[in-house]
């Protein structure tokens, strides 16, 4: 089979543009063992034992996925013929492995999350509940690790190290750390927000829309009109993402102060983080965790300034019963494994992100179509 045949039936198959990635470095594909066959129902197999395809790129829109090379292992689609055309309702395959994969466009908010908003947000202003299962974090739950960030040049603050350690899915603020010249500031949450007790007063980095909120323990005082705070407070990660993120994306990004704002560009932060087990579910996507207890999943935070971008490695992902939607196509696959790394970067008004895997394997990879019906 030709290389522009594969061309389109990877066109007619995926829905996507193919493009070269460069004058000198064209798509290039390679079958072995195509063949038709019927299926029990009655429909139309096209089997390929192996599909490698190198230096391809696919684009949807301002989406670009990259891909250096790419071998699919017993791929079968199923093909359907009515009204005189012929129509792929499926495609699975044994497995499918892959290098120097890169995913990037602009980060803007998903059409699952945006239904979501306006499904409970509806324009007279009377909020409605989402499902109770639209957001589960269950990594968060078990997440240990260490966050550091570097503060220079801050007003309030000095120069300040910040240390905030997490335990089995906990911040116990009497633990974190604010570090600089001159007597050391403390950090907490209170019914208004997370703060900071530096020597000039207190300052809010993150005030809350209302409270109490799942999840948050607050900051509890020796006697009722004593000054002395006994405890800082705590943060149980899983329950308070999960309220949040259940109350709306909106209140999100109104809760961050002016101040906060400022200090996240003089920030630099760095922190590695093991997720725990468990199902990570958010609109269109649903994941199982696998892998804490081999010391798998480690995501590894760097970043000169948090105001311009941040960056997230996994060197070893392990994750399945992966489900994922978009418009009329389901994707699944029963196990994935990679070498992961995600990049946010500001420029100007506007997020750009690049999703990158230097090599990975998905078993049993699944793709399915909405049947459309003629107009």
């Amino acid at each position: 089979m030709s290389a522009s045949l594969a061309a389109s039936l990877l066109d007619l198959l995926l829905g996507l543009e193919l493009g070269a990635r460069g004058d000198t470095d064209p798509n290039r594909f390679a079958l072995e063992g195509v063949r038709w066959t019927t299926g029990q129902d009655g429909a139309r197999e096209l089997r390929i034992a192996r599909l490698e395809a190198t230096a391809l790129r696919l684009a949807t829109g301002a989406l670009v996925l990259e891909i250096e090379r790419i071998a699919v292992h017993e791929l079968v689609a199923r093909v359907h013929a009515g009204n005189g055309s012929l129509r792929v309702g499926a495609i699975e395959a044994r497995d499918a492995e892959f290098v120097g994969l890169k995913l990037h466009g602009p980060l803007v908010l998903p059409r699952q999350f945006r239904q979501l908003w306006e499904a409970t947000h509806p324009a007279d202003g009377t909020a409605l509940p989402p499902p109770a299962d639209t957001w589960q974090l269950g990594p968060l739950g078990e997440i240990d690790g260490t966050l550091r960030g570097r503060i220079t040049d801050a007003h309030l603050l000095f120069d300040a190290d910040v240390t905030v350690p997490i335990r089995h899915g906990l911040v116990d603020f009497n633990d974190a750390t604010v570090e600089h010249v001159g007597p050391d500031s403390r950090m907490g949450v209170s019914p208004l927000g997370f703060y900071v007790d530096a020597p000039n007063g207190r300052s809010y980095l993150y005030q809350f829309a209302s409270a109490p909120l799942a999840g948050v323990e607050f900051e509890r005082r020796k006697s009722l009109i004593g000054p002395w705070i006994s405890e800082r407070g705590k943060l149980r990660l899983r329950p308070f993402a999960e309220s949040m993120l259940r109350q709306g994306l909106g209140s999100q990004a109104q809760g961050l102060t002016a101040q906060a704002r400022t200090l996240l560009g003089r920030t630099a932060l760095s922190g590695e983080l093991r997720l725990g087990d468990g199902l990570l579910a958010l609109p269109g996507l649903q994941v199982s965790m696998d892998g804490h207890e081999q010391g798998l999943n480690t995501v590894v935070l760097r970043s000169e300034s948090v105001g311009r971008g941040l960056g997230a490695e996994i060197a070893a992902l392990s994750a399945r019963e992966i489900a994922a939607s978009w418009g009329g196509t389901q994707l699944a696959g029963d196990a994935v494994t990679a070498k992961l790394g995600v990049q946010v970067v500001v420029e100007g008004d506007t997020l750009r992100f690049v999703l990158a895997a230097a090599n990975g394997r998905i078993t049993a990879p699944r793709i399915g179509f909405a049947a459309v019906e003629p107009a």
